[in-house]
């Protein structure tokens, strides 16, 4: 099997089920930055997370294939895929709920910086609030569930204090923002 089928040459990409769209639509969009999310969280893998994150990477990542292929399905098109559902933003939320419970409370916003690890998941965060809003201005154009919404927020807050996480356990501090 060949990795080109040129049949996006002239701009266009399918949809499961057949239907033509263009590249530029909001809904093409938001899956191919759902997968550079993706790609920077394994980025972030790559620079060795603790075990708890880790185990989240891996379960965001094999997730965000599952809203990659919601979003190339139509939601008239019968097929039998998974979705994007309750159950995958409430499993975020027991995660943030799980880091969270090791980490001091937060009093002040946070420059985003320390190891390479937190580093990574801090723009994997924005790369996932980009999605979030890539994904919100599709929905007033195209049938597309609010559980994709739903999760995408979970995931940048869970992605957040993944960073922190990371930071606490290799003893580096968090960097205040100090307004001036």
């Amino acid at each position: 099997m060949k990795i080109y089928t040129k049949t996006g040459d002239k701009g266009e990409t399918s949809l499961f089920g057949g239907q033509r769209v263009s590249k530029t639509s909001l809904r093409i969009e938001t899956y191919g930055t759902a997968d550079e999310l993706n790609s920077f969280i394994g980025l972030a893998r790559s620079h060795g997370l603790t075990d708890l994150n880790e185990k989240i990477a891996v379960q965001a990542q094999n997730d965000l294939f599952v809203l990659g292929a919601d979003l190339a399905t139509p939601p008239a098109k019968e097929a039998k895929i998974p979705r994007i559902s309750a159950s995958h933003y409430k499993l975020l939320e027991t995660f943030i709920d799980e880091v969270s419970d090791e980490l001091e409370p937060l009093t002040n916003f946070l420059l985003p910086t320390g190891t390479q690890a937190a580093s990574a998941l801090h723009i994997a965060r924005t790369v996932c609030r980009r999605t979030e809003r890539i994904c919100v201005a599709a929905r007033e154009t195209e049938d597309i569930s609010e559980n994709i919404v739903i999760y995408l927020n979970r995931l940048s807050d869970l992605l957040f204090v993944m960073a922190r996480l990371e930071n606490e356990r290799s003893n580096i501090p968090e960097t205040r923002w100090i307004a001036r």
